[in-house]
This record gives C-alpha cells, sequence and structure tokens, in this order.
C-alpha cells in the first residue's frame, strides 16, 4: 500500500456547485449584502458561462486555473474591492460601460441628472454640451445616444479617466459627437473658441465633505478614486467653482446642472443666488425624495 492515497485523503474535486457554495460563505462572512447574486456574477466571469449553464451543470469540474480566476476574484470582492470593477463593468441609462480603478462607478441616481439635460434641450435642435468631470464618459455617452443632435465636451482632469472615457466613447460608436478634453474644469476649452457657446455644462463632481469621508463604505473609500469623491471640507468646493466659471461658456439663458451630495443643495443654490448671474434656480429630488440635481439658468443680462 505504500505511494497510494488512502480513501478520502484526496481533495475534493472543485465542481460548479462547490466554487458556489464556498463562493458564497466567502461573501457572506465578509458581509457582503447581496452575496449569493455576486456569488453568480463572479463565477459567471471567472468561468466565461452564462448564469443558466452554471444551474444546468452545477456538477461539471472546473480546472485548476478556472479555480484559481473565481477564488481570487471571490477573495478580491471579500475584501470589499468594488464588484463592478472585478468585472470590468457598469450599467448606466440602459448602456453598458467599462470602470476601472480610475474612474467613479456610474450611480442610478447620477440618471436625474441626465434626465434633467435631456428634458430641458429642445428636440432635433443643434446644441453644444459640456460635461465636467466625465470619468468612465458614461453622462456623455448617454446624452450623445439620446440626443443625435447633440455635441459634448467630455472634460476631465485625470489622463487615466480620459482613456477610459476614450474606450467607453468608442464601443458605443459616438466620437463624432463627444470630444474629450483633458485639464482642470474648463481650462481645457480655451482654446475651443466655445465661450458663450455651450447650452448645457452638466457635472456630477466631488461632493463627499472631509467629515464624511471616514462614514464611507470600504468600497468607496478604499478603491474608489479620491479626487472623483472628496469636495473639500464641506464638500461643495467644486460647485463653488463651477458656478464662478460656467458664466463665461454658457449662452444667455444656458443651464448649469449639477448633482449634489444629501443635505447640500441648499447652500449650492444660495452661492448661485449670491453671483448675480443665475435666475430660475431649481432643485430636483431622487426618488428617494432627496435633493439630488440643483439646476442653474445663466441670466440673459449676466456679464
Amino acid at each position: 500500500m505504500d505511494g497510494l492515497a488512502s480513501p478520502g485523503s484526496q481533495e475534493k474535486e472543485a465542481t460548479v456547485a462547490t466554487l458556489l457554495t464556498d463562493g458564497l460563505a466567502m461573501l457572506e462572512q465578509a458581509g457582503i449584502d447581496n452575496a449569493a447574486q455576486e456569488t453568480v456574477w463572479l463565477l459567471e466571469a471567472a468561468l466565461a458561462s452564462a448564469h443558466l449553464v452554471l444551474r444546468l451543470n452545477p456538477h461539471r469540474a472546473v480546472s485548476s486555473g478556472e479555480q484559481a480566476r473565481a477564488l481570487d476574484l471571490l477573495a478580491r470582492r471579500a475584501n470589499r474591492e468594488p464588484l463592478q470593477y472585478l468585472l470590468g463593468t457598469q450599467e448606466f441609462c440602459g448602456l453598458d460601460f467599462e470602470v476601472t480603478p480610475a474612474v467613479l462607478i456610474p450611480r442610478p441616481e447620477t440618471e436625474l441628472l441626465l434626465d434633467e439635460v435631456v428634458r430641458c434641450l429642445p428636440s432635433g435642435r443643434a446644441a453644444t454640451v459640456v460635461d465636467v468631470g466625465t470619468g468612465s464618459g458614461c453622462l456623455a455617452v448617454a446624452l450623445a445616444k439620446a440626443m443625435p443632435s447633440v455635441s459634448v465636451y467630455a472634460l476631465d482632469c485625470s489622463e487615466a479617466a480620459m482613456e477610459v472615457a476614450g474606450r467607453n466613447i468608442e464601443r458605443h460608436r459616438v466620437g463624432d459627437r463627444v470630444h474629450r478634453r483633458q485639464g482642470d474644469l474648463f481650462a481645457a476649452l480655451d482654446q475651443l473658441e466655445l465661450k458663450a457657446n455651450v447650452h448645457v455644462v452638466m457635472s456630477n463632481p466631488p461632493y463627499i465633505s472631509d467629515a464624511d469621508w471616514a462614514g464611507l463604505q470600504p468600497e468607496v473609500r478604499l478603491f474608489e478614486p479620491r479626487n472623483a469623491l472628496s469636495g473639500g471640507p464641506d464638500g461643495i468646493a467644486v460647485h463653488r467653482r463651477l458656478l464662478e466659471s460656467a458664466h463665461e461658456f454658457l449662452v444667455p439663458g444656458g443651464l448649469l446642472v449639477m448633482e449634489v451630495g444629501q443635505g447640500q443643495a441648499e447652500a449650492v443654490c444660495e452661492h448661485a443666488r449670491r453671483q448675480g448671474r443665475y435666475g430660475n434656480i431649481r432643485i430636483r429630488q431622487d426618488a428617494g425624495g432627496i435633493d439630488r440635481v440643483v439646476c442653474a439658468e445663466l441670466s440673459t443680462n449676466a456679464k
């Protein structure tokens, strides 16, 4: 009997079912809320199989390479790395976007910002829109897909974000109408003769206050880009800069649309009023009743 393994001493063969069971246990122990569904999504990615295929073949043996890929993804998720970065995509406005740790993960509430822009722009009429802090390019691309007559300038200070946005622009075939420019706020537009020629400036700027930073979920605080999240002591430092600069590029009656964090809308509106250049300042609430979007129109007599 020398050299022979005794019965039961060999490691149990890995199958789809054992990976599902082990993966679920890992994510539940890590406190992942949607552990069962996320386990399935991660195994779909690791095994390159659709959900139905996994369900129909639970006892299929997995190779050592497949097992290693699956356990790596599950371990990273258990370490609270965002699911979207592990899978490489996130849906926004019905479109799939590539996401990497260089860009903020698109949130459903940001769709309200886009909805406001679409609502205010006349359908079928040519218009120029600037997306400040484009990140993945989700707002710029989704707007271009929704309104074929609109041209969008997608701005971001991050070179890595610009690369991700470029791939999303190419993926959705809107490169003829979505133009990337790298720079801080509007600096990249200075040479383009766009002053007083932009119909809408839209932005989902950083709005996490310094006091709220420590209380963020680990997925956000540890993995998403801080420069896309941190808005200074009160969270609205970038909003103030936008209000103080956008008027140079907006046409009279043009619209500045900004997403805000909970409890920030009134302070942003008050700053807009103090500027003396904006009128028809209004707030839109999200599905949860939170003041989420601030809109301000450039007065026709603004200087």
